[in-house]
């Protein structure tokens, strides 16, 4: 599935690392979000309730750990480095259906989304984004 990310790439790569982390990952959880629900519009016939149901064993805060402990081989070491800056940073939510770490690891990976997104990677964006579907990473 071909996904067209015509980001407005305001920022360059410079100012994109001078942002928090968590700005990363707020960006990253839409963009995700999109994308899975995209994908599922485009391959079943669900109906709006079942497609919730269906994206969250995607979207949930285990599954994007699993995806990324998945991907981790995978990563540059600059796409590590940008992870270990997500995972790291101080977030004062608590999580409502996750545990502290699989929290911490789905926000490295709202980071990476984010991150590559707001840099115009678009095309690492896409690779990664279809590798969580091609191995059904939920």
């Amino acid at each position: 599935m071909e996904v067209n990310f015509n980001s407005f790439n305001i920022k360059g790569k410079e100012e994109v690392n001078l942002m928090s982390p968590l700005v990363w990952a707020y960006v990253g959880d839409a963009v995700y979000e999109l994308y899975i629900r995209t994908y599922l519009t485009s391959t079943t016939k669900l109906n709006p309730h079942k497609l919730h149901i269906e994206s969250i064993k995607y979207v949930k805060a285990a599954s994007q750990a699993h995806i990324l402990e998945t991907l981790m081989p995978e990563l540059s070491e600059e796409e590590q480095n940008i992870v270990r800056r997500a995972r790291n940073t101080q977030n004062h939510h608590l999580p409502k259906n996750a545990n502290v770490t699989e929290y911490m690891y789905s926000t490295a990976f709202e980071g990476l989304i984010g991150y590559l997104y707001l840099t115009g990677q678009n095309n690492r964006l896409e690779e990664i984004l279809e590798k969580c579907i091609q191995n059904n990473c939920q």
